[in-house]
């Protein structure tokens, strides 16, 4: 099936959890994933995964299975992935389980989260389940990379989520406004490291 229509789909089947009507485009892939070099004993946790669209590109970074994890929600969308990407970890759970997902898991230290869930429509409840979780990897050296939408960049609950980010993790680091996706989008990074 079309990426863009399983991700439409998806997102007509739980707007809430989707939060989006298109994938990432391989421009924020390339800038979500910028100077990531994972290894077994340093895996990249993704939150999210979707379709796909940035775990195609951390395939190549990626230098064996045990080096990455992937947690998607959306079942149908896992055995998509798990088709697609089999040389890859991706488990159909919940980010606000996510640390003792990873424990379970046997897999080496998280040093990089790349967190592609939609925060800011996300339930308060459910964003601050998972808030914790990224908190007690974040807490062992970690970093962290999410995206906002240009268009809701300067609303209330984005600017509370970088709030709350900056006043846990430091400043952040923003990347330049990635104009080839829809719709444009910053990258945000924060380092415990």
């Amino acid at each position: 099936m079309n990426e863009n229509l399983q991700f439409l789909q998806a997102f007509l089947k739980n707007p809430l959890n989707v939060g989006a009507i298109a994938p990432s485009s391989p421009e924020l892939a390339a800038e979500m994933l910028a100077g990531i070099t994972p290894h077994d004993d340093n895996i990249v946790l993704e939150l999210g995964v979707g379709t796909g669209a940035i775990t195609k590109f951390l395939r190549s970074a990626i230098p064996s299975r045990g080096s990455y994890l992937g947690i998607e929600l959306d079942e149908d969308l896992v055995k998509t992935l798990n088709k697609n990407y089999p040389d890859m970890n991706i488990i159909c759970g919940n980010a606000a389980e996510a640390y003792r997902i990873h424990e379970e898991s046997g897999l080496g230290k998280v040093r990089y989260l790349v967190c592609c869930l939609p925060f800011v429509s996300l339930p308060k409840e459910v964003s601050e389940m998972v808030l914790t979780e990224i908190e007690k990897f974040m807490d062992e050296g970690c970093e962290l990379r999410i995206f906002q939408y240009a268009h809701g960049y300067f609303l209330p609950p984005a600017i509370k989520l970088r709030e709350l980010l900056k006043n846990r993790y430091g400043k952040s680091r923003r990347s330049p406004l990635v104009l080839k996706n829809v719709p444009p989008a910053f990258t945000l990074t924060w380092s415990t490291v």
